[in-house]
């Protein structure tokens, strides 16, 4: 007798249907841990993570899990993951620097659940909510502590913060209804993302889940902070270029500030970070639903100053195309895969030069930066912090190649420490910055000073009716008043005194 076993038809073994395995996929992005235990001794979770006071009661002390998009969500090779942030977070989310304007917006208060976590489900309001407040916070923590690691520790404060107002900043993930526009504004304090969909199409595209606009616009409120004169539009267009690009470049920084993302990086370009890859394209999906075949900008580009003109949106790609060179150059000169895994290296690089552009930006002057006033303060302080010379040398040539410097036929070889480069391409006196392809923060009339011109179309109007008697309440005529002169006399006719009364006669022709 045949004992091999009787298979049964493959269409009657059961099969997980498409929309089980969807189901699955997304339940397990949501799976908790055990209950949580109270630990002691090394390894444990302490009060004091992320610089929380001792008395911080459970579970707040250990920080928050938190479920987000870790890059645009079209990079499909990324997607959701949970990430930890190590601080305070409170219902909204909100923490004392960030608050979520939920309720104003029609998401109500995500509460953190059992465990304290954030873990939403995916493609719902409260996950769009708690992602932004994420992506806000990671990009704030990554700065400060690039200035700690620096020796240069501060809270990094918003415009408006003085020591009578810590306001925090109001983050509106459905502030623009059916806007193809996502913008940082100081007046209002906050940062607002629009939706909207396609033209041709059916889903609708919330700028909000793309890490990369949500940082980028996150960058403008902290170099705001730090440099308040360096938004207004009267300033030369390489100034505007120096905001719109510290905000790709906070985009790429705050990617490569994560160990998972550099090792994708690694794998998508084999090492060679000029090759294709997600990191170099900004707002992929944004750029899709605008027609574009890539993101809004490439951070991997040739462009120079003589080519970019007075348009903003040109001239951020040559300072942000430099520091991109610069951090491949550097990540090469530092690759050892023989000693240390290639996404290691990146992540360190990209830790240090994120510190040194946001240093130099500090450094550089308050009012009308250029961009050789960074680049060079790039210089001063990669040789403050004893990188080789091999480190100098590309940060000069990068900038060199983009017209930024002039470099002397003197020192074309190794660059000495304390030399200053002139600029080589310079804005044209009285050039006018064209903002009209950035960001919607670069286009918000409060950066225009264009108050004024109203103003002063109102204050004429107040002029004239002032001139034509009209400074009554609106829609009252306000009456000329006529005044007779009148002498009395004594009784043998002499004058004694004048006075003025109303002509009350010629009061009412005048009606």
């Amino acid at each position: 007798m045949d004992s091999t076993p009787t298979l049964p038809p493959v269409g009657f073994v059961p099969t997980p249907t498409a929309s089980y395995r969807q189901h699955r996929k997304a339940a397990q992005l949501l799976d908790q841990p055990g209950r949580p235990r109270l630990q002691t001794g090394p390894g444990s979770a302490s009060p004091q993570e992320g610089s929380q006071p001792g008395e911080v009661p459970l579970p707040y002390a250990s920080g928050a899990r938190v479920l987000m998009w870790k890059q645009d969500p079209s990079v499909d090779e990324i997607g959701t993951r949970k990430v930890f942030l190590p601080g305070v977070v409170l219902a909204g989310p909100r923490d004392a620097r960030i608050v979520l304007a939920s309720s104003d917006s029609g998401i109500p208060p995500v509460e953190p659940n059992a465990f304290g976590d954030f873990v939403t489900m995916p493609d719902t309001p409260q996950f769009d909510a708690v992602h932004t407040f994420a992506v806000v916070r990671q990009t704030l923590t990554m700065y400060q502590r690039a200035l700690s690691t620096a020796g240069s520790a501060m809270p990094l404060p918003w415009h408006w913060n003085s020591s009578a107002d810590t306001s925090p900043l109001q983050v509106w993930p459905y502030g623009l209804p059916n806007v193809m526009n996502a913008y940082y504004s100081r007046s209002q304090a906050c940062l607002k993302f629009g939706d909207f969909v396609p033209a041709g199409e059916t889903a609708r595209v919330y700028t909000c889940r793309s890490l990369d606009i949500v940082s980028h616009e996150t960058g403008h409120a902290v170099l705001d902070g730090l440099k308040p004169q360096w938004l207004q539009a009267d300033n030369p267009p390489q100034t505007g270029g120096l905001h719109e690009s510290f905000g790709d470049l906070t985009a790429i920084f705050l990617a490569l500030s994560q160990l998972d993302q550099c090792e994708a990086v690694i794998a998508q370009t084999k090492a060679h970070l000029h090759d294709k890859t997600f990191l170099a394209d900004i707002a992929e999906q944004f750029g899709l639903a605008l027609g574009s075949t890539t993101g809004l900008r490439n951070a991997d580009n040739d462009l120079t100053l003589s080519q970019a003109g007075t348009e903003v949106h040109a001239i951020s790609q040559v300072f942000t195309g430099a520091v991109y060179d610069i951090l491949a150059d550097v990540f090469a000169l530092g690759r050892n895969p023989a000693l240390e895994d290639c996404a290691s290296v990146l992540h360190r690089v990209a830790s240090w030069l994120r510190g040194l552009v946001l240093r130099a930006l500090i450094a550089a002057p308050d009012t009308a930066a250029t961009f050789a006033d960074v680049a060079n303060e790039m210089l001063r302080l990669a040789f403050e912090d004893g990188k080789p010379q091999t480190v100098v040398n590309a940060i000069r040539d990068r900038f060199a190649q983009r017209e930024v410097f002039d470099v002397p036929s003197g020192i074309a070889g190794d660059h000495p420490a304390g030399v200053r480069l002139a600029p080589l391409v310079t804005d044209a006196p009285g050039a006018r910055q064209d903002r009209r392809a950035c960001c919607g923060t670069m286009n918000l009339a409060e950066y225009y000073n264009v108050e004024r011109v109203l103003q002063a179309e109102a204050d004429a109007l107040a002029r004239w009716c002032a001139e034509h008697g009209r400074s009554g309440p609106a829609g009252e005529q306000t009456a000329k008043v006529a005044l007779t002169t009148v002498t009395v006399t004594d009784d043998s006719g002499a004058a004694v005194a004048t006075t003025a009364v109303v002509d009350l006669a010629a009061t009412d022709r005048l009606r």
